[in-house]
């Protein structure tokens, strides 16, 4: 374990006499920047960049914090646990490690709920525009060009035109959209639309109407869930914080001497790494939960 520390003082050392004209800092950040470009999914680029753009990434100093908060955590936890250096740097670097994927769930999260807030604004936009051009093509170009769309709705919503031009129908425009954005409110409002184009409705105000008061329900019960959902996850963190600070009330109730003998014992050892183990998946489950796509069947 000293020649661990040794090890890691005497490269801090080298770092910072080969960077003295520089900030060791900034030149840590730029280091771990570059290898997430060069490693990350593409998933994680798209929406890391369009969580930067709405202005809701992380900013370096509080990816820092969050870096010190889960190191300083691990380190009580698995040295209240084992009384052992060792472990306790391994547990460090593995909580440390979680870290890039709670932050690509959280941006997944941002991501997908603006993702669900555009879909809002173009089913809710072409209903709107259809009753009063009765075409479901130039409903669409009204809301491509009157600016309340972003990228890459837009974008889609802009093949969806060219797609119907191409084919003189608008059966592909509706399968395209439909796949690539699952709702129910986009799928039963392209069936709507395909039932009025196919038999002719003569009044669909009534039909309109009523697709919009689904749109509204959805997105109320959306939102609710989001409500519901953050004070599941708060209460759930908690919860799984005290789980792991049971080993103090073990160690309260055998005494601390007793139970330091009893890490001489190896199923222990298994036990306690399992414990640790088994609470840290079920606490990213619920991470994984809370971060799932909204609005989507």
């Amino acid at each position: 374990m000293e020649l661990f520390l040794l090890l890691f003082i005497a490269a801090f050392i080298l770092l910072y006499r080969n960077y003295q004209g520089q900030n060791v800092y900034k030149y840590i950040v730029e280091q771990v920047g570059g290898i997430y470009n060069r490693f990350a999914p593409y998933s994680f680029k798209v929406v890391r960049e369009k969580t930067k753009e709405l202005g809701q990434e992380y900013t370096v100093k509080q990816y820092t914090v969050q870096v010190a908060v889960f190191a300083i955590f691990a380190a009580v936890i698995s040295y209240l646990y084992f009384y052992n250096l060792f472990v306790c740097v391994i547990y460090i670097g593995l909580a440390i490690s979680i870290i890039p994927y709670l932050a690509f769930l959280r941006c997944k999260r941002v991501y997908s709920e603006f993702i669900f807030e555009q879909i809002q604004v173009y089913t809710t936009n072409t209903i709107m525009e259809f009753a009063t051009t009765q075409s479901f093509i130039r409903s669409l170009e009204g809301v491509r060009d009157s600016g309340v769309l972003e990228e890459p709705v837009l974008s889609d919503v802009s093949t969806m035109i060219e797609l119907a031009y191409q084919n003189g129908s608008i059966d592909e425009s509706l399968s395209f959209m439909s796949n690539k954005y699952p709702y129910y409110i986009v799928k039963n409002m392209h069936q709507l639309f395909l039932q009025i184009t196919k038999e002719g409705a003569r009044d669909t105000g009534e039909s309109l109407d009523n697709m919009q008061l689904d749109i509204d329900m959805l997105v109320e019960s959306v939102y609710r869930d989001r409500i519901e959902r953050s004070t599941f996850h708060k209460s759930f963190l908690k919860y799984g914080v005290m789980l792991y600070l049971m080993v103090m009330l073990v160690q309260y109730m055998l005494g601390r001497e007793s139970y330091i003998q009893l890490l001489d014992e190896w199923y222990v050892q298994i036990l306690l790494h399992a414990v640790i183990i088994i609470n840290s998946y079920f606490l990213l489950k619920g991470e994984k939960y809370y971060n799932e796509n909204v609005g989507v069947e």
